[in-house]
């Protein structure tokens, strides 16, 4: 009994001090809770409320429903701003991926050199989107561009329906890839050493040592970049808004791009938030299927 009573004393010695140290860190996280709820969660909920009215950009405008919904199941423009998106998201995350891997490994490979050639790949991703566009407006510029010029093509990139979507993806690829290839060159540094010891001393060669060591290595890093890239891709709007605007003829109008029209330009509030609430599903729904898709592949 003695035993008992010293032991719930002292926890209830600790008590007070429990509750201070609870009380501190609920201080410290308090800041960003706060944040987080007024400038996303609240905005989430009222995108989702806006969504069921035909309110214009200042959010006045009475309840319709689902009505905006219907009319986006109708709106051949909106499908063809999901197709252009999903177009334009095969022309970028994997490839994107793809070459940030394959960077990543003519990077580690090199010694003196490897600072300063992860530098020169990494320099874009720091450029603003308004930096990217003139350097691109000027370099693929159908009269006097450097491209058009060395390789004596006619090509008017950007207001070709051809040719428009696959520039701006190009560009995205080239502003992008240096932040996947450092995710990919610190999962190859991890990689412990003596394991292609191991394998050299069993005979393995390079390809050998590639796919049995660096590629499973390697695989939850990709994952993640495959899952960030989708994302990201999912959200283009700066490269299309400031190339191309959508043109030429609607062909790179994206789902973003048309939000902002619906929005911005035709004051349709409460459709622009229906078309934001089924981006968030479909970003959603397409992340959840790659996340298992990936982790399927990984387990076998």
């Amino acid at each position: 009994m003695a035993y008992s009573t010293t032991t719930l004393s002292s926890k209830g010695a600790r008590n007070p001090h429990t509750m201070r140290r609870w009380l501190v860190a609920s201080l410290f996280v308090l800041p960003f809770f706060l944040v987080y709820l007024i400038f996303l969660i609240y905005p989430t909920f009222r995108v989702f409320q806006l969504s069921f009215t035909d309110s214009d950009i200042a959010g006045v405008g009475g309840y319709i429903g689902i009505a905006n919904y219907a009319k986006l199941i109708n709106d051949p423009d909106f499908w063809s701003s999901l197709w252009h998106t999903a177009y334009f998201i095969l022309l970028t995350v994997v490839p994107n991926t793809l070459l940030g891997f394959a960077f990543a490994l003519m990077v580690v490979r090199l010694r003196r050199l490897s600072n300063f050639v992860m530098a020169a790949f990494f320099l874009p991703n720091m450029l603003p989107v308004g930096v990217v566009r003139n350097i691109w407006l000027w370099i693929l510029n159908s009269n006097f561009g450097i491209f058009n010029t060395v390789f004596h093509s006619t090509v008017a990139w950007f207001q070709d329906p051809g040719f428009a979507m696959p520039a701006v993806a190009f560009i995205t690829i080239w502003w992008s890839v240096g932040f996947n290839m450092l995710l990919f060159v610190a999962a190859i540094q991890n990689i412990p050493k003596e394991y292609y010891e191991a394998a050299a001393l069993d005979g393995a060669d390079g390809w050998q040592m590639f796919f049995y060591i660096t590629w499973p290595s390697v695989w939850p890093v990709t994952s993640l970049v495959l899952v960030l890239q989708l994302i990201a891709q999912f959200k283009i709007f700066d490269q299309v808004y400031l190339l191309t605007n959508g043109g030429p003829y609607d062909t790179t109008r994206v789902l973003l791009l048309q939000l902002y029209q619906e929005a911005f330009q035709k004051q349709h509030g409460g459709y622009a938030s229906a078309i934001a609430v089924v981006l968030l599903f479909v970003i959603v729904v397409a992340s959840l299927i790659q996340n298992k898709l990936l982790g399927n592949s990984r387990s076998t």
